[in-house]
């Protein structure tokens, strides 16, 4: 293989990672994005009613509608911790991005995806997310800008993105 058309990113993954990836998926897929905003308008709207009907403020309703309005907030975050517990024990991880698909290596395992495998990616400020085919994208690659280490590795990794799979 040609080694201008391979790049490796080595980097350990991190919280913050795994939030931006769960919020690209969040901006491609609305259901969960519309599910959270209908619950929390809900949520909203029962407090104010209580409100207005008792003409005070209850400290049930409100401490209620305070956990909903953190619920809502926090749920990726939750979520992205979790991630981070089940992915971050492995340590370092050596991701190669090549013609053939993404290889990611640690010291416990070899993940192989093929190309055939992505719906497309997104470019963030910091990191290039691969979403998966599935009609739920379950699965996100979370590449970190900072795992590349040679000058012009980012932009040989956008070439081979852009080559291999389309911009969402």
């Amino acid at each position: 293989m040609d080694e201008r058309t391979v790049v490796e990113l080595v980097y350990r993954p991190q919280s913050a990672d795994t939030l931006v990836g769960l919020r690209v998926r969040e901006r491609i897929k609305w259901a969960g994005l519309l599910l959270r905003g209908a619950f929390l308008f809900l949520s909203v709207g029962n407090w104010l009613l209580t409100t207005v009907a008792r003409g005070s403020v209850d400290v049930f309703p409100t401490a209620l509608f305070l956990l909903v309005v953190l619920l809502v907030w926090g749920y990726p975050r939750l979520q992205a911790a979790h991630l981070q517990r089940l992915v971050g024990w492995q340590g370092e991880y050596r991701a190669t991005v090549s013609p053939a698909g993404i290889t990611c290596r640690t010291d416990h395992g070899t993940l192989i995806q093929k190309w055939s495998f992505f719906q497309g990616y997104r470019e963030t400020a910091g990191h290039f997310v691969l979403l998966s085919r599935d009609p739920n994208i379950m699965c996100l690659d979370v590449l970190p800008k900072r795992g590349a280490h040679e000058t012009g590795d980012l932009e040989r990794l956008r070439a081979i993105l852009d080559q291999y799979t389309p911009r969402v």
